[in-house]
C-alpha cells in the first residue's frame, strides 16, 4: 500500500462545468456517469477516471492541433500565386 491510499483521490472538476458534444466536461473530461459516481468509487477506480481525463485530454490537444495545421495549410495554398 502506497503511503497516498490513506488519503482520498481529489475531484478533477475545475469548475467549468460543461459538457462538449462527446458528453464529456469541458473542465475535467469525466463522462456524466464519472461525475455523478465519484464519491462512491475507491481510490483506484478514481485515479483510473483521472487517467482516462488525461488521455482524453490530450486526444482533444492533439485533434485541435491537426485541424488548426490542416486550416493554415489550406490559407497557405490559396495565397500561392496559379502561375
Amino acid at each position: 500500500m502506497e503511503q497516498l491510499d490513506f488519503f482520498d483521490v481529489p475531484s478533477p472538476c475545475i469548475g467549468v462545468c460543461s459538457s462538449d458534444d462527446k458528453g464529456y466536461c469541458k473542465g475535467c473530461m469525466r463522462n456524466r456517469e464519472e461525475r455523478f459516481s465519484w464519491q462512491t468509487l475507491s481510490s483506484a477506480q478514481k485515479k483510473h477516471v483521472i487517467r482516462l481525463c488525461r488521455q482524453r485530454y490530450r486526444r482533444k490537444i492533439q485533434k485541435n492541433r491537426t485541424a488548426s495545421t490542416a486550416i493554415e495549410v489550406k490559407a497557405d495554398n490559396h495565397q500561392r500565386p496559379l502561375f
